[in-house]
């Protein structure tokens, strides 16, 4: 499939990194449609959507009618079988069975030629792959989150992916205004894979006491961080971000340097998850 021959986006849980996805596509002129099976979710992410296109009008980044077409491009759905696109994204839960049976039900209902991509920021995109036919179609498109304010994608290449769909992704890109940076099927990719030590090491210096965690993110953001570990992590959720940790950790066999942090093992236990629940490390109730 080439760049012209994607007209429709279908985009696969409404969190708040598939509202993000969702948003960008809207935005550069394409028909989208957007699924999760939680109609309260699909709510909060069409308000979501709003809220963000607002801003960019505030902020004279575009105008009313830009905000008004691109919210008019967006269909939010709670049935699967009417999730049918040229391409689909999934942005659901970092569980690799979940993600399986999602894509399996997904290549029954589309055409033979619809790419599928994942956003996962640390599973095995040839072991999901797998659960579709002609897994050349099947590509890792990870947005980094706010996916409508970040400008970094990675497309990543498993086995089977073809050259063409990567061809057409790095294109795809491009027409969204972002940065593709393509890389191969390794845990982590390449950001979440450098990223893991700026998390796991402000954390053991959480642990450790050798520092607060005010101080800790005040020191980061002094070398020129826009944002701390500990205020970062809440903004990705706490529950992502330590998902992702024990991923690296277990796809490394267990090496040292990505051993999960048990004090942020105890907020996502506590469902103190960050900015949406409205505590994690720092409260924003």
């Amino acid at each position: 499939m080439n760049l012209t021959d994607i007209k429709r986006i279908g985009v696969c849980g409404a969190g708040t990194m598939g509202a993000g996805i969702a948003q960008v596509f809207a935005q550069s002129g394409f028909d989208v449609v957007l699924f999760d099976l939680s109609k309260e979710v699909l709510l909060t992410a069409e308000k979501l959507i709003a809220a963000n296109l607002a801003k960019a009008v505030e902020k004279n980044k575009i105008s009313e009618q830009q905000k008004n077409e691109a919210l008019s491009r967006i269909s939010f759905i709670d049935d699967l079988k009417a999730l049918k696109a040229d391409l689909v994204i999934e942005a659901i839960v970092e569980k690799l069975e979940v993600k399986e049976k999602l894509f399996a039900e997904l290549a029954a209902i589309n055409n033979v030629n619809t790419i599928f991509a994942s956003n996962t920021s640390s599973l095995s995109i040839t072991a999901i792959a797998k659960s579709i036919s002609n897994s050349k179609r099947f590509v890792g498109l990870h947005f980094f989150n706010p996916a409508h304010l970040m400008n970094l994608v990675e497309i990543i290449q498993a086995v089977e992916t073809s050259d063409e769909t990567i061809m057409t992704m790095k294109e795809l890109c491009a027409k969204i205004g972002k940065t593709a940076v393509v890389c191969k099927n390794s845990p982590g990719f390449i950001v979440n894979r450098v990223a893991r030590n700026f998390y796991t090491e402000s954390l053991q210096i959480l642990e450790d006491n050798a520092a607060k965690m005010e101080n800790i993110d005040a020191l980061l953001e002094s070398a020129g961080f826009k944002m701390g570990p500990f205020k970062l992590m809440d903004t990705i959720g706490n529950d992502i971000n330590f998902a992702v940790t024990s991923s690296l950790y277990n796809s490394f066999h267990q090496v040292a340097k990505f051993r999960p942090s048990r004090i942020q093992e105890q907020n996502v236990v506590s469902g103190n998850l960050g900015k949406k629940t409205g505590k994690g490390f720092y409260n924003y109730e």
